[in-house]
């Protein structure tokens, strides 16, 4: 069993308010959990233009989450409406 974790920093440039960033990160966890992961909001909770994000899933074997993570990382690009600072993955 191989359990893998992804760190996700992005950076939400036209975000005017913590509600504006709410509604990003709202949408962005609707849309990954698809994927029957787990997300959460980890770090900068209190800053308009940055967000903080941990998913985390559980597979048999690592390409399978290897494959998993660049499925979201792929989708996270093309959907929020601003950039990735950072985007790692732990496997353990």
């Amino acid at each position: 069993m191989i359990i893998g974790c992804c760190q996700i920093e992005i950076h939400l440039p036209m975000s005017a308010s913590l509600k504006d960033k709410r509604r990003v990160v709202a949408g962005l966890r609707d849309r990954i959990r698809r994927h029957n992961v787990a997300f959460a909001e980890v770090d900068h909770q209190d800053v308009w233009q940055r967000a903080g994000l941990a998913i985390v899933s559980v597979a048999a074997h690592r390409p399978q989450l290897e494959a998993l993570f660049e499925s979201i990382h792929r989708e996270v690009s093309r959907d929020i409406p601003g950039e990735i600072l950072q985007f790692e993955v732990d496997y353990f």
